[in-house]
């Protein structure tokens, strides 16, 4: 089994559901999620100027090829209603594949591990609370070392629900 550690995130309309609905999803076209973090409240990143996040981390044990997952997380992205308009805009639901066991991946449509991982709170935060002594196959650090090391400022809340 693979496992594979997801990223999910939403600004639009119901945040919550919107993450809980892709959860469903996944559980049911991708594998078993196997450990969730809190949801957090961010700030945007990139394109500040949209309404905040609620994001979270969940590790995943699926034996579908990272290819296969990435197609899975784009056809749910779909049926939740994502539209791409903007890099780094506003969306109902982003599902990024953060890590997928500890495989170096750099093809067209895919990078694993995500290259941003290092520079954003609003992943880490969450990453952090699932798998902090997970080390990162290019960085070669815990993400525990790299939580807090980290440069980004952004504040990331605890959501309450």
């Amino acid at each position: 089994m693979n496992k594979i550690y997801l990223q999910l995130g939403s600004n639009l309309k119901e945040r919550f559901s919107n993450i809980e609905n892709s959860m469903f999803l996944l559980q049911k076209t991708v594998g078993n999620i196997t450990k969730k973090s809190d949801y957090f409240e961010t700030n945007p990143w990139g394109h500040t100027q949209q309404p905040k996040f609620i994001n979270l981390v969940i590790e995943i044990e699926s034996s579908l090829k990272a290819q296969e997952v990435l197609k899975k997380c784009l056809i749910i992205e779909d049926k939740l209603g994502r539209v791409r308009t903007k890099k780094w805009g506003s969306r109902i639901i982003d599902i990024d594949i953060l890590f997928f066991n500890q495989d170096i991946i750099n093809q067209s449509n895919l990078i694993i591990p995500h290259p941003f991982i290092q520079e954003r709170n609003f992943v880490l935060i969450p990453l952090n609370q699932i798998a902090s002594e997970l080390v990162h196959p290019i960085l070669q650090k815990s993400i525990k070392h790299i939580k807090e090391n980290c440069t980004d400022k952004e504040k990331v809340v605890k959501y309450e629900l």
